[in-house]
């Protein structure tokens, strides 16, 4: 899979969820996670020990954000105008971001995402619920996975081969496909 993710939450009430969220982050292959105006204590539910194992970024205000070259912001929210996650084509370098669980991103947050996302539930779901279904629609949607079989239990057909282009040699800070004529 090309590209990374990170994820994370403004605003937290209950470290138990941010715990399993930021472990299922882990387990989903996170490139980081991160906090705006929250505080993170370890908590038991996060068994791998996220911050020994993935960066974490603790962001006192929305000003204090930073977020890597070319990194959307992703507003996971329960919102009329956000395109539900089934319709939703998944940035290569994201951050994911999720408020809190009494309560939605804030305004000012919301407006400065890049875009929005919506799980088509009927009611909000838990906040480890919310990320690891966001992350696992991720790895399903940009991950290299061979069709499902048409039949329940069906046997699956083996994943696709992966597609190169062509071989391509920089010379003098130009892209020179290999077999081209060269000028001697």
């Amino acid at each position: 899979m090309r590209g990374y993710f990170g994820i994370g939450v403004e605003g937290i009430s209950k470290p138990m969820n941010l715990g399993a969220l930021f472990r299922s982050a882990h387990a989903f292959g996170a490139s980081f996670v991160f906090t705006i105006a929250a505080e993170y204590r370890k908590a038991s539910s996060d068994t791998t020990d996220v911050r020994a194992n993935l960066p974490y970024y603790d962001f006192p205000d929305l000003d204090a954000l930073r977020l890597p070259s070319d990194c959307l912001l992703v507003g996971v929210e329960f919102r009329d105008d956000a395109t539900l996650l089934p319709s939703f084509r998944h940035p290569r370098q994201a951050a994911y971001v999720l408020g809190p669980e009494r309560g939605s991103l804030s305004p000012r947050l919301a407006g400065h995402c890049d875009l929005l996302v919506k799980i088509p539930t009927r009611f909000c779901v838990n906040l480890a619920v919310a990320g690891s279904i966001i992350m696992y629609d991720r790895l399903i949607s940009t991950g290299r996975f061979a069709e499902r079989p048409l039949t329940p239990g069906g046997e699956a057909a083996p994943p696709p081969p992966p597609v190169f282009g062509d071989v391509v040699v920089r010379r003098a800070g130009k892209r020179v496909p290999l077999g081209a004529t060269r000028k001697r």
